[in-house]
C-alpha cells in the first residue's frame, strides 16, 4: 500500500512540474518580448541616424526664422526717405508755381544723373533736374530707397503669402541668418541684390530692373 501512494506522489509530482514549465518559458518570453520592445522605444542618441527631420519640420523652422524679421523698423527707416523726398518735389512744385497736384516722376538715367518726368515745360524740368542733383541729401535718400524699397517690397509680399497660405519662399529662407543680428536691412539688401546678380530668376523680378528704379508723386504708378 505504501508503494502505491509513492507511486501516486511521484506521478503529481511529475505532472506539477509539467504544468509548471510552459508558464516559465511563457514569461521568460514575455521578458524577451519586452525587452525587445524596450530597445525599439529607446530615444536616439545624439550620434543615431535614424531620425530624420521631415520637410514639415525645416519648413517650419524657416517659417520661424523669417517670421522674427523686424518688418515694421524697416518699414519705418524706407517711409523716412519716402517722405523726404515727397516733401522734397512738394517744394519744388510750390517753388516753380506749379499744381500741387502734378504728376511728377524722379528717376535716375544711364549717367547717374536724377531726371525729371511729367507733363512740364521744358525750362522748369532743366531747372527742377539741376535743383535736385545739386541736393545731396536728396540724391543719398533716392539712392537709399532705390534699392530698399525694392528688397522691403519683395519681403512683407514674401511673408504676407506665408502667413495666408502657409507657402514658403525658399529665397526668403536664403537671405534671413539664423542670427538676427546679421538681419539689418542693409544686410539684407546686400544678400538680395548679390544673389539676384549671381543667379537671376523670376523670383527677382521686382528689382531686376533696380537701376531703371523711379519715385512718382502724385500718380498712382
Amino acid at each position: 500500500m505504501s508503494l502505491l501512494t509513492s507511486l501516486i506522489q511521484a506521478s503529481t509530482r511529475f505532472q506539477q512540474s509539467l504544468e509548471k514549465r510552459p508558464a516559465v518559458n511563457d514569461a521568460e518570453g514575455q521578458k524577451a518580448k519586452g525587452m525587445g520592445s524596450a530597445d525599439l522605444l529607446q530615444p536616439a542618441g545624439p550620434g543615431d541616424d535614424r531620425f530624420t527631420p521631415s520637410g514639415a519640420s525645416l519648413g517650419d523652422a524657416s517659417r520661424l526664422k523669417s517670421q522674427k524679421l523686424p518688418l515694421a523698423d524697416y518699414k519705418q527707416t524706407v517711409g523716412q526717405d519716402l517722405a523726404f523726398i515727397r516733401e522734397t518735389l512738394r517744394h519744388k512744385l510750390a517753388e516753380y508755381n506749379l499744381n500741387p497736384n502734378s504728376a511728377i516722376s524722379v528717376n535716375k538715367n544711364e549717367n547717374g544723373k536724377i531726371e525729371v518726368g511729367g507733363i512740364l515745360a521744358e525750362e522748369t524740368r532743366t531747372r527742377i533736374e539741376n535743383d535736385l542733383n545739386v541736393n545731396k541729401s536728396f540724391e543719398d535718400a533716392f539712392s537709399r530707397l532705390s534699392v530698399n524699397e525694392p528688397t522691403l517690397h519683395f519681403m512683407d509680399n514674401a511673408l504676407k503669402l506665408n502667413q495666408a497660405y502657409g507657402v514658403n519662399n525658399s529665397l526668403l529662407d536664403t537671405l534671413v541668418s539664423e542670427n538676427q543680428q546679421f538681419n539689418g536691412l542693409q544686410d539684407l539688401v546686400h544678400r538680395y541684390d548679390t544673389l539676384r546678380r549671381s543667379a537671376p530668376t523670376d523670383q527677382f523680378e521686382v528689382a531686376a530692373n533696380r537701376d531703371s528704379y523711379a519715385f512718382n508723386l502724385n500718380t498712382r504708378a
